[in-house]
């Protein structure tokens, strides 16, 4: 049998290069384990990219944005036509994301895979057309497993693009959909094998009588495609969407490549999930940055694992949370790289072992 691309093994963490940048830490003038998190950030960096000095240089962030047949359900608080105008939002510098990646210094790009109405992509938005946005996954499966490959391979391609040459040294990805917190749900539940009303959440802002109605269009979803959701490929394709399907092709193609991946929040870390289930062995190059107002997140952190690096209620997407966090990553590389040794001090370090 042929191998799918998504199923080769990551790279493997340079062990060599934690235990050295481990070391450096034990040496570091300050007490043991006194920068906490920082610490652990700055080792995993440096085996992950696999040098003693880790950096955040060249940050890459990719926009993902698709549109979803579901919301002909009603599920949304905001029309399908905002997905299109947040692309030339995007582009034209005024979203967030593009504000945050402009303070960063980050590389920014935009790619439209299909949208319900669709637009002519400004400049800076790259057009993948796969189908104007996936089907409505109460009446049947959202993509057609050859648009859900298309889309994972629009996902590997974009990352290789940035790959390439070394010019991205930590890889983020975002996404925007109108309805896609509704596709997240219902994939984290087929996923998780829980209970969709212990992850549906409010989205873009459904009140009360929404977020009930929100939640019995996932179950219909569910329980009409029961008998294949226990695949996640499968799961991805019936409940899933354009946008979420690249997020997952780019996290697996960033472990194979040896590129570290920020995570950004509720819908993406649904994606970060559904791609550990595709290829477990890309867990160890997923890091996420935050844990957003959205009640099915912690429920998602503790099923992966994950330890966010930040907790500010952020619900906005669009990769916006895990810009937040490169200054952190940041710092922590400058002060694993740039503080004194004991011996370089002229300190006493800790008699202690």
């Amino acid at each position: 049998m042929t191998e799918i691309w998504w199923q080769r093994d990551a790279q493997h963490v340079n062990v060599q290069v934690q235990q050295q940048s481990l070391a450096r830490q034990s040496q570091l003038t300050k007490p043991p384990g006194s920068l906490g998190l920082l610490e652990e950030l700055a080792v995993t960096l440096a085996a992950l990219q696999s040098r003693s000095r880790p950096a955040i240089d060249y940050p890459c962030i990719d926009i993902f944005a698709g549109d979803h047949g579901v919301v002909e359900e009603g599920v949304s608080a905001f029309p399908q036509a905002v997905t299109g105008q947040m692309l030339h939002n995007f582009a034209g510098g005024g979203a967030a994301i593009a504000v945050l990646s402009r303070a960063l210094d980050a590389q920014l790009r935009v790619y439209d895979l299909g949208l319900a109405q669709p637009i002519k992509p400004p400049p800076g938005v790259t057009q993948r057309h796969i189908a104007p946005g996936t089907a409505n996954f109460t009446r049947g499966v959202a993509m057609t497993t050859a648009q859900c490959q298309q889309a994972l391979n629009v996902g590997r391609d974009a990352l290789v693009e940035a790959a390439i040459g070394g010019c991205c040294d930590l890889y983020i990805a975002g996404e925007m959909g109108i309805g896609n917190t509704t596709s997240a749900c219902a994939l984290a539940s087929a996923l998780l094998d829980i209970a969709p009303q212990q992850l549906v959440g409010a989205g873009t802002g459904l009140d009360v009588v929404g977020v009930a109605h929100k939640l019995e269009v996932i179950e219909r979803g569910l329980q009409l495609h029961a008998a294949r959701l226990a695949d996640p490929f499968d799961a991805l394709a019936c409940v899933g969407g354009l946008e979420i399907a690249a997020l997952v092709g780019a996290y697996i193609a960033a472990s194979q490549y040896g590129v570290p991946v920020l995570v950004d929040g509720y819908i993406c870390t649904v994606a970060a999930l559904c791609a550990v289930r595709l290829n477990p062995s890309c867990r160890p190059w997923l890091l996420f940055a935050h844990q957003s107002a959205e009640p099915g997140h912690a429920v998602l952190l503790t099923a992966l694992d994950a330890r966010p690096l930040l907790q500010l209620g952020m619900r906005l997407g669009e990769a916006s949370g895990a810009a937040m966090a490169i200054p952190l990553l940041r710092l922590a590389c400058t002060l694993h790289n740039e503080m004194t040794t004991f011996d370089e001090a002229a300190v006493s370090g800790s008699t202690k072992a």
